[in-house]
């Protein structure tokens, strides 16, 4: 659960459609598909099989452009890994196996590297350096407090670090300097807002403003007179986030949703403060960004559930990326020059690979291949992208995985599976445990519920003040869209989740009993109360927001309590499986331990797992494993025949 939904839609880390649902009722009248014949029988993995699959994530090339450097976990857990750009072996820079290590890039002007590491997955992450020799050093050092790091100055003279050392609160905002590290502060923060952009030339600060999940504004300080602006005043409800100032920093890119239903990007003018169009989509634009030397713009679009990056030069003109089968370009870095852009290519039978293309000779080199080798692509399924009706009327979009095999005369049973938030969205692209479950022959919804990000702002916030209730039941109606294909068993019907997917599916096996035959929550909220009153210091900013979202603990406490499955357990009286890990500091284990006991008074069986090592999500390939077989026993034991 990301417990805080951005205010720009995908609306990330939690993952954005057009006008009014007018794509979505276009194609909601679509009849469900037609019932297959079985094809021919598929192999089966195991999930040691599908783990060992590797991710791969990040991209930072050397200041000769030779080699390129990125995070992977197949050591078993992530570490800061090198390679040559032409391609090659991958050489392990850090060699942790306790904490999770993500590269954060190379110095401008040598090979030393910065990169970030939390311990446990307590999110508490402190900001590294490792030095030519290979010594660590953290830079943040400290018990109780976070730091995040926030961009280069453009020389590669120093580096820009946001931490909360100072007040649990608020993020101040340092300058590292590359040589010695030593810091000066170029902002203290009481504003309570968040830095979320730098000007190249580092004399201007833009920061986003949360009022609502679904409205927020952009302030601009100018970091030499001290005055802090609000630019983008507006009347009712519209989003706004601060993307990237120009290379020239002269103007500010931010997206907005004002005046329509889906986010474009806008820029503002430092001198004038004149403010003006730059790019607009029939779904949401997430944001935008330029290439170290000014030359390349990249934004991205969020289409139905897919994403689209689009590069344009210096004068605007579109740049043509590698058009390569099976999957979608993703997390695009540019080289030092502007030569060189690496890239990864996600699909729905491929994890993400990284891969490197040079302009002048046109070539396109792949440098990781993650999928096991073990496992054959046709062997998995293609999402496809569905919508259908729910209880009012409102089309509800999804993405469905349908096993092989499955048939009128061969049944399967299926999924709903809730995406965290509130106000994630599920998107095509490759998940190992949706793969997994699908290879053992279960369908998999996942579904966009009302509150979704990606499609527009009035689906945005139609569940605002309205959670365990009308989100719930379009995944109630979901059973009746699965049910209508004809190979789908809705006998056999679970809901899954994590986070706030989790709440979801403790809130259906409370609220809705008859409707699913077992739910697995994992890491959900089962007392909205405790966890409204237990946020992080550091979430002060979206506090208000999140407030208004779900409800103030105080003030809204009986409407908490009566949308809080920990007050209705008795309810409870389906199989239910629930996933923990010990130092989450979101979603806290005492809402695991506590909805446990809750249904174990009932006599129903609940099979209670808890990490001791891991925090919000599972960052360790032995964790994830042990969770995924055991997910697929307990739908095996009460689904299968």
């Amino acid at each position: 659960m990301r417990l805080v939904r951005s205010v720009v839609h995908l609306s990330a880390l939690a993952l954005c459609l057009h006008a009014a649902f007018a794509p979505a009722q276009a194609a909601a009248n679509v009849p469900a598909a037609k019932v297959e014949k079985a094809p021919k029988a598929h192999k089966r993995y195991t999930i040691e099989q599908f783990m060992a699959t590797t991710s791969v994530t990040g991209a930072s090339f050397s200041k000769d452009e030779k080699n390129i450097l990125f995070s992977s976990n197949a050591s078993g857990i992530f570490n800061v890994y090198t390679m040559p750009v032409g391609g090659g072996q991958p050489v392990a820079l850090t060699r942790s196996t306790l904490d999770s290590t993500y590269a954060i890039g190379y110095f401008y002007n040598d090979d030393r590297v910065l990169f970030t590491r939390d311990s446990g997955g307590n999110e508490r992450n402190h900001v590294f350096v490792r030095e030519l020799d290979g010594k660590e050093t953290d830079l943040t050092p400290g018990d109780k407090h976070r730091a995040m790091f926030a961009g280069w100055r453009p020389d590669g003279s120093g580096f820009y670090v946001l931490t909360n050392e100072r007040d649990p609160k608020f993020f101040d905002l340092y300058l590292y300097d590359a040589k010695d590290y030593k810091r000066s502060t170029v902002y203290q923060n009481e504003s309570g807002m968040n830095v979320s952009s730098i000007s190249r030339d580092g004399k201007w600060l833009a920061f986003d403003k949360p009022n609502t999940t679904a409205d927020s504004d952009v302030y601009l300080y100018n970091v030499g007179t001290r005055e802090m602006k609000h630019i983008t005043p507006h009347k009712g409800t519209a989003s706004h986030s601060a993307s990237t100032f120009d290379p020239e920093s002269k103007r500010l890119l931010f997206t907005t949703n004002d005046g329509g239903e889906f986010t474009r990007i806008a820029s503002y003018d430092l001198a004038s403060g004149q403010v003006a169009d730059v790019e607009k989509a029939d779904w949401d634009l997430l944001g935008a960004s330029y290439s170290r030397n000014g030359q390349h713009r990249v934004s991205v679009v969020n289409r139905d559930g897919s994403i689209d990056v689009r590069v344009v030069d210096a004068a605007g003109k579109p740049v043509a990326m590698p058009k390569l089968p099976g999957g979608e370009i993703r997390q695009t870095t540019f080289s030092p020059s502007g030569r060189l852009v690496a890239f990864y290519l996600n699909g729905d039978r491929s994890p993400s690979n990284l891969y490197v293309h040079d302009f002048g000779s046109k070539k396109t080199t792949q440098l990781t291949r993650s999928l096991n080798k073990e496992i054959d692509p046709n062997d998995l399924v293609e999402a496809e992208v569905v919508r259908f009706r729910s209880f009012d009327g409102m089309v509800i979009p999804s993405i469905y995985y349908k096993p092989k095999g499955a048939s009128s005369s061969s049944k399967v049973p299926a999924i709903v599976y809730v995406h965290g938030g509130p106000g994630g969205q599920t998107t095509r692209g490759y998940n190992a445990q949706i793969q997994y479950l699908v290879n053992h022959g279960y369908a998999v919804l996942g579904i966009n519920n009302r509150g979704s990000s990606g499609y527009g702002k009035t689906f945005f916030t139609a569940d605002d003040r309205k959670h365990g209730r009308e989100p719930l039941w379009d995944c109630v109606e979901a059973k009746t869209w699965l049910a209508s294909l004809g190979y789908i068993d809705p006998e056999r019907v679970a809901i899954m989740g994590g986070s706030y997917g989790g709440y979801m599916t403790l809130a259906a096996m409370a609220f809705r009993p008859e409707a699913f035959k077992v739910g697995i929550d994992i890491f959900g909220v089962s007392n909205w109360v405790r966890t409204l009153e237990s946020i992080p210091p550091y979430w002060e900013a979206q506090r208000k927001a999140l407030y208004d979202e779900i409800g103030d603990p105080v003030k809204d406490k009986e409407f908490l309590v009566a949308t809080s499955p920990l007050f209705h357990a008795a309810n409870i009286r389906k199989p239910l499986m629930v996933i923990q890990g010990a130092n989450d500091p979101r979603v806290i284990k005492p809402e695991s331990d506590e909805i446990v006991e809750g249904v174990r008074k009932n006599g129903v069986e609940v099979e209670y797992v808890v990490f001791p090592d891991e925090g919000h999500g599972f960052s360790k390939k032995k964790n994830q494993i042990e969770a995924s077989a055991k997910i697929l026993a307990f739908l095996d034991k009460h689904l299968k025949k």
